[in-house]
């Protein structure tokens, strides 16, 4: 599994970044940092986040009756996501942030039949993707309280499936794969924290992605016969850094 233990790799950078902070405020000492940021129009940095990938599965009404298949479950898995960060501030509490991202995600499918002779053959069919997204979001900013605030942040965002396996041969049974669309497009919605440090802006922000359309490729496999569709699901922890 593609950097499960990558959020730990994060843990110290952030204990370095948010210890001049803490310590000051320790000692009693209220400073602004960064007191001139929101006037500038345009704002750049990056991204890194850690995701969590699902689907939404809709199964077809014939699907326990269909090729012998008894249970078929989806397993959410970690990954991570590197990206740029571009800010627009339209007004005081309110700016325009595209995020063009490199994500990484995993889910798995969990099948079983009933073989002829009445015994469970199990399967796991494994879905990687690594995603060139595109995300437009509009962020609602509060107010300043000295160097912190919060936000709400909504949009959508456009995906490409850089490592799709949509044109596989699946002429064997053990090897087929499950394959999904290239193209994809999601609605995003989440909120997050700004907080003002002296030499740049960090944030933490929490957001949920919700795909609209069905990216599942049916070509008549017994793994994709009984699915009517599949629409994308991610959770996602991000930290920003801009300047």
């Amino acid at each position: 599994m593609r950097i499960r233990k990558f959020p730990l790799l994060l843990l110290p950078f952030l204990a370095l970044c948010l210890a001049g902070p803490a310590s000051a405020q320790r000692a009693g000492v209220k400073v602004q940092n960064l007191p001139n940021f929101d006037m500038r129009r345009f704002h750049f940095g990056f991204l890194l986040s850690y995701n969590t990938s699902d689907f939404f599965m809709t199964l077809k009404p014939s699907a326990p009756f269909a090729d012998s298949v008894l249970v078929i479950d989806h397993v959410k898995q970690p990954g991570f996501n590197l990206g740029i960060v571009a800010s627009l501030n339209m007004t005081d509490n309110l700016s325009l942030r595209f995020l063009p991202t490199l994500a990484f995600e995993d889910r798995i499918l969990k099948y079983s039949f009933r073989k002829p002779d009445g015994k469970i053959a199990s399967f796991q069919k494994p879905i990687e993707s690594t995603y060139l997204e595109f995300p437009l979001l509009l962020k609602f900013r509060s107010d300043r309280i000295n160097n912190f605030a919060v936000y709400v942040i909504g949009g959508g965002k456009f995906g490409i499936d850089m490592a799709s396996k949509k044109d596989v041969d699946n002429s064997i049974d053990e090897d087929i794969v499950v394959k999904l669309d290239k193209y994809d497009y999601s609605a995003e919605i989440g909120g997050g924290i700004d907080m003002f440090l002296p030499y740049f802006k960090f944030g933490i922000e929490l957001k949920t992605g919700i795909g609209i359309p069905n990216v599942l490729v049916d070509d008549g496999t017994r793994f994709s016969n009984p699915i009517q569709s599949l629409r994308t699901k991610t959770y996602v922890l991000t930290f920003t850094f801009e300047g």
